[in-house]
């Protein structure tokens, strides 16, 4: 029972944190090497309000949340859009995302190295037990759960239930379609970037309050980001929840019963058998 709710826990927290990376993969079409920059960044903006401000890590997201996306929003019309328009195909545009945003993701860890040095950063907030079915768990981690959940819930609801949010999964969908009803794309992929990039940094956010960060984590939370999004099919936020449920558990599985230094190791194994069995992820269409 310990494995399946913390489990749990920790894979509602990872959802914010995929459904980043699915908005700037699904839609904009751009493979960020540097989510987890963005995410880490996310997660040391909370220290610094909780250490400087006393600034409880849920009220930082009011100023972490709008400077991540004018952050994201800059990056994609400065250093993205170029690419976009100057690539012939999505093969291309790939390949250039990635060759950038692998550089962007350097560029990010020598500013927060530079910025915060190179020991680990954490603080205690919330930490006290909290029962549930009469066993202890942290507090923390049950209140970044929630956070997270209510954030997906809200996403999700604002891309199924506005106008803008079919604009997103029109464009996701067909982007050349999309062109062709009025749809301006660019602007389009700007702001899922952008939103993209928010998303993931709230989810650094409420990882902070109970996970211990240092510059060079970004890596780490990109890969785990790439198995939940593949996992549960590109452009299908409904799969990078359930992903990251599957991958929270497999991490709590593995650290409980086997080694918490194999975690990293099982996530990567589970990135390959699901490119192996499914490749389209659990949500995804076969190619016809």
């Amino acid at each position: 029972m310990d494995v399946l709710i913390i489990g749990l826990l920790l894979g509602g927290t990872y959802a914010l944190m995929a459904m980043g990376l699915q908005l700037q993969y699904g839609v904009a079409r751009i493979m960020n090497l540097a989510s987890g920059e963005t995410l880490v960044c996310g997660a040391f903006a909370a220290v610094w309000f909780f250490t400087a401000f006393k600034l409880s890590p849920l009220l930082a997201l009011i100023g972490i949340v709008p400077l991540a996306f004018v952050a994201n929003w800059a990056i994609y019309r400065y250093m993205m859009l170029p690419l976009v328009r100057r690539a012939k195909s999505q093969g291309q545009l790939e390949v250039d995302s990635i060759l950038a945003t692998f550089g962007l993701s350097f560029m990010a860890i020598g500013i927060l190295l530079a910025m915060f040095g190179g020991e680990f950063l954490a603080y205690s907030y919330l930490a006290e037990p909290f029962r549930i079915f009469g066993q202890p768990y942290a507090l923390n981690r049950i209140v970044a759960f929630l956070c997270s959940a209510v954030l997906c819930a809200a996403l999700y609801w604002w891309l199924h239930h506005t106008r803008a949010g079919l604009t997103l999964r029109a464009v996701s969908v067909n982007p050349s379609a999309a062109g062709l009803v009025s749809i301006n794309v660019a602007r389009t992929s700007a702001l899922a970037f952008a939103l993209g990039g928010a998303v993931s940094a709230s989810g650094g956010a409420l990882l902070s309050m109970f996970l211990t960060f240092d510059a060079s984590l970004g890596v780490i939370f990109t890969l785990k980001a790439l198995v939940i999004v593949i996992m549960g099919g590109v452009g299908d936020i409904r799969g990078a929840i359930v992903a990251s449920f599957i991958l929270g558990l497999t991490e709590t599985a593995v650290a409980t019963y086997i080694d918490p230094g194999l975690t990293l190791a099982a996530a990567y194994i589970l990135f390959i058998v699901i490119l192996l069995v499914r490749p389209e992820g659990l949500f995804g269409r076969r190619p016809s």
